[in-house]
């Protein structure tokens, strides 16, 4: 009988040169995926890996779904760019994670210097909402997920400060994610954020804001972590599976969806290489080691196209190829610790911790971060049955419904009066919306 660490090493051997995506599957998650941009689909040498669906598969596009490229003015639609990372999936047979509906950032002029009152920005942003998730439908296999919200918490203190926020209060993110549901009720809908994946205040508020909507009666089916990490600062895959059931315990799903693992400084020394390995180990281990962790998105795959540079001055070097497309000591930590969990049915410590350390010795601490003050959902008051309602007419012109049943009851939010839209599905869309 061979001893259960010979199997382990057995699966490390072999997890070296299986892919990912593929491995992850036989791990019992849904997929391991990347980030791309359209700019990057150029490069065939970089394509020919990014297509290949048993090493990623499951695609998140970077930026072309975000307000700025999908309603550039108000009542206008265009979801060319976008449409092209969701053919590129479509083509290879990739799951697409589509990113985003709400965000603080990349919001057009007419958003973000506007004049709003509470119900013209409730409405612009259900209208905004509706259109895009009804464009992009899980009947026509389109979107399995969306990030609904992405990054409402600050990373000092309370929420973001941003137009909607300031504007509407907390109580945009379960109108948004209503008005989310309403468009397409099967699609599995997300809070995402980053510095959530440690035991902190921010940490806190993210399972708070899981409550809010939850308390509204309103849908939310997932929290995405970034995870983007630094080197020798991940800390252990136990402490990262902890905080990732506390938002399972919620009833939520859970997924890493925009993992990389930057070095501080370059280049960096052999150990600080090792260190990455052990760090990209972890957070695998951590989500194997959870049954509602679906899955991990890295954000891209390779250096070339990483936005960390461009981000964090000296910083780079974190993602599992290099920018000449060879697979780094990253990248075969993490095809071990599946391989592992796959040959044992489960993400077992032992399997696990074999696997890092074949690849170096030690972990460190990861550092919490702190953010802001809990929010009551109790002022939020949904229908159940009125969102039924609106979700069983998921078009453009259900906006209004989407606004009125989250707002009929609320002091937060005025009910207000929807456009008038023409919606017409094709790969440019222009909706022409009147008062």
């Amino acid at each position: 009988m061979r001893s259960t660490s010979n199997l382990a090493l057995l699966a490390l051997a072999a997890g070296a040169h299986a892919q990912l995506n593929k491995l992850a599957v036989a791990a019992g998650k849904k997929y391991f995926g990347s980030a791309t941009d359209n700019s990057e689909l150029t490069d065939t040498s970089y394509t020919a890996v990014l297509s290949d669906a048993d090493e990623f598969g499951q695609i998140t596009p970077g930026n072309t779904q975000k307000w700025y490229y999908t309603e550039p003015e108000q009542g206008t639609f265009t979801y060319t760019e976008g449409d092209v990372i969701v053919d590129f999936a479509q083509n290879n047979s990739q799951i697409m994670r589509c990113h985003n509906l709400v965000w603080y950032n990349q919001l057009p002029a007419w958003i973000s210097s506007d004049s709003w009152t509470n119900d013209t920005l409730t409405e612009a942003m259900t209208t905004h909402i509706t259109n895009e998730v009804t464009h992009y439908t899980t009947d026509a296999g389109e979107c399995y997920a969306w990030d609904v919200v992405n990054e409402a918490l600050s990373d000092s203190s309370g929420y973001r400060d941003n137009i909607f926020y300031e504007t509407i209060g907390e109580y945009y993110i379960p109108i948004a994610f209503a008005a989310a549901a309403a468009a397409d009720p099967a699609a599995k809908l997300y809070y995402n954020d980053y510095s959530i994946e440690f035991t902190g205040t921010k940490l806190t508020e993210a399972l708070a804001i899981v409550d809010l909507i939850q308390g509204a009666g309103v849908q939310i089916d997932g929290v995405g972590l970034q995870g983007h990490f630094i080197v020798g600062e991940v800390g252990s895959a136990s402490a990262l599976a902890a905080v990732l059931e506390q938002f399972t315990a919620k009833g939520v799903e859970v997924a890493y969806t925009e993992v990389d693992v930057r070095h501080a400084s370059l280049p960096p020394t052999d150990a600080e290489i090792e260190q990455q390995a052990v760090d990209y180990a972890a957070v695998v281990s951590a989500c194997l080691s959870v049954s509602d962790c679906v899955g991990i998105t890295v954000w891209d795959f390779d250096d070339k196209y990483s936005w960390i540079p461009s981000t964090f001055s000296g910083a780079g070097e974190a993602c599992l190829y290099d920018e000449n497309l060879s697979k780094k000591p990253a990248w075969t930590s993490v095809s071990s610790v599946l391989a592992a969990a796959g040959t044992g049915g489960v993400a077992s410590a032992t399997a696990s911790q074999t696997s890092v350390a074949s690849v170096a010795a030690s972990q460190t601490g990861a550092a919490s971060v702190a953010v802001v003050s809990q929010t009551s959902a109790a002022s939020v008051a949904v229908a159940a049955s009125s969102a039924a309602a609106v979700a069983a007419s998921p078009s453009a012109s259900s906006a209004s419904s989407v606004a009125a049943a989250l707002t009929s009851s609320s002091p937060a939010v005025l009910a207000s009066s929807a456009a008038s839209v023409c919606v017409k599905k094709t790969k440019t869309v222009y909706v022409t919306a009147s008062a």
